[in-house]
């Protein structure tokens, strides 16, 4: 089932059962973190929360209520998706095997052409939702940032962060669209920082119109269908529009609204639109902010968000998510991207079986992949593979195991890796393209990477010894035994 609103959103999540409110006031400063923290480290990922009397810094109540975690579960965000996720799967293979791709850009070139084929372009509508409430900004606006239930969520945060917006920007060169996902730090009712990284698209595009001399449009959603937040998030490679992708797993076009005072389009559902502009070089410094590593990153300077105009749906919920130590919301945004993406890897990789991303690993940090080995170093080429391709390039520890290893089982990993690694034969250094988040590196940005061959080892790879064989029981022996002799569940104790 779409939904189209975070209300509509709200109800599903409620219906399902996955869904908690809570009426009495809780203030944005810290104390929503409390309360999301411990739900997303819940098993499973806890509950949804409609926080439903959010208490601004000046004491007030803001008039819109904070939904968290609404994708903190794989079963929340199976909601999200509105079919199983293998069967979207499906359908992107299907897409794959018409032609099949010889090279990984080549694959998503293809997955491109196939989403547009599938009637998912958006569709531009003259009016919407989005537009219940226009207040453009002046010494008359009766509604700024500053309304808005924005978190502050770690002691040491340099200010309340806009953590879950649908940044549009527009390539000026060739006019292509990008939705990012960049924090954003209110300073006061009408500017924010704009926390886009040098790897990003969003920064790209503000580098074209800094060397133009000219101001950069920018519009940012929140809310509205929850697959345009999932959107904003997934790993897309450049030239493949997040829009198209929402559209695809919608089965039908994005409804498309133009802005009222910048020459942009945005989500005619979103239940906030905040219109406005950067102006390059304009930075100004940000931060401190408790991000998903678990450590705060330091103060650093970032382009300035002017807002001219805010907009939002009469039933508006404002959405948030907070980040750090793990396991937390945005694991099981990863998880979904990487299954859903997996197929265009595999097509430029055939004998990769599987690939996991651990929340120890906070994303960025470690990788397992298993692999159907087939040649003598092949271990290697699959590492080098990787760290080639998009984010994948951030990878710190990339782990390479065989087949028959459960990736998302990380003690398998690590009973196989200690068991079948030489370190000085087995571990594979190199240099490269780091993310801007990770504070051990020496140089901001730049940094080592380890690629780890835990796979068994070929005569040719040096090791002249017959490799031993595992230590198992038949699997038919065992369901036979277990089903003769049911095991006696301890009782609990008082």
């Amino acid at each position: 089932m779409a939904c189209e609103s975070s209300a509509e959103f709200v109800r599903l999540l409620e219906k399902e059962g996955e869904l908690v409110r809570i009426a009495e006031p809780v203030k944005t400063d810290l104390e929503i973190t409390a309360l999301a923290d411990r739900e997303m480290k819940s098993p499973g990922g806890g509950y949804a929360l409609l926080v439903e009397k959010p208490v601004l810094p000046d004491g007030s109540v803001s008039p819109f209520p904070v939904l968290i975690n609404a994708f903190g579960s794989e079963r929340r965000m199976a909601l999200v998706l509105g079919r199983p996720v293998e069967e979207i799967v499906g359908e992107i293979r299907a897409l794959l095997q018409v032609e099949p791709p010889r090279s990984f850009r080549e694959g998503w070139q293809l997955l491109q052409k196939g989403l547009a084929l599938a009637q998912s372009r958006p569709v531009r509508v003259e009016n919407g939702p989005c537009r219940e409430r226009v207040v453009r900004m002046g010494p008359s606006a009766e509604i700024d940032l500053l309304r808005l239930p924005v978190l502050r969520s770690w002691p040491k945060d340099g200010g309340p962060f806009i953590t879950l917006p649908q940044v549009f920007t527009r390539d000026p060169e060739t006019g292509k669209r990008n939705v990012g996902m960049y924090r954003m730090q209110v300073f006061d009712g009408t500017t924010t920082g704009m926390h886009w990284q040098i790897h990003k698209v969003g920064a790209r595009h503000g580098k074209g119109y800094w060397a133009r001399g000219e101001r950069m449009p920018v519009a940012v959603c929140l809310g509205g269908d929850p697959i345009l937040t999932f959107a904003a998030t997934a790993p897309l490679p450049d030239g493949v529009d997040e829009l198209l992708f929402a559209g695809f797993l919608r089965r039908k076009g994005i409804p498309l609204v133009r802005c009222e005072t910048v020459d942009l389009e945005v989500p005619a559902t979103a239940d906030f639109v905040l219109e406005g502009y950067v102006q390059p070089p304009e930075l100004r410094p940000e931060g401190p902010f408790g991000d998903h590593t678990g450590f705060y990153t330091p103060v650093d300077s970032y382009p300035v968000f002017h807002l001219t105009c805010l907009s939002h749906r009469k039933d508006a919920i404002y959405p948030a998510t907070i980040v750090g130590k793990p396991p937390m919301e945005d694991f099981y945004l990863g998880t979904a991207s990487v299954r859903l993406l997996f197929p265009v890897l595999q097509a430029t990789f055939p004998e990769i079986v599987d690939l996991a991303l651990p929340p120890e690993g906070v994303f960025h940090n470690l990788a397992f992949v298993s692999i159907r080995k087939q040649y003598p170093y092949q271990a290697y080429k699959v590492m080098h593979g990787l760290w080639g391709m998009g984010q994948m390039m951030f990878t710190k520890i990339l782990v390479v195991v065989d087949a028959e290893v459960n990736v998302h089982d990380t003690s398998d990993v690590l009973f196989h890796l200690c068991a079948n690694v030489d370190p000085e034969r087995d571990f594979l250094f190199t240099r490269g393209p780091c993310d801007s988040l990770d504070h051990a590196q020496a140089t901001p940005n730049v940094g080592s990477h380890v690629g780890i061959d835990a796979t068994r080892k070929l005569p040719a790879e040096g090791y002249p010894r017959p490799w031993p064989e595992e230590a198992a029981l038949p699997e038919d022996l065992r369901r036979e035994i277990y089903a003769r002799f049911p095991r006696k569940e301890r009782a609990a104790r008082p």
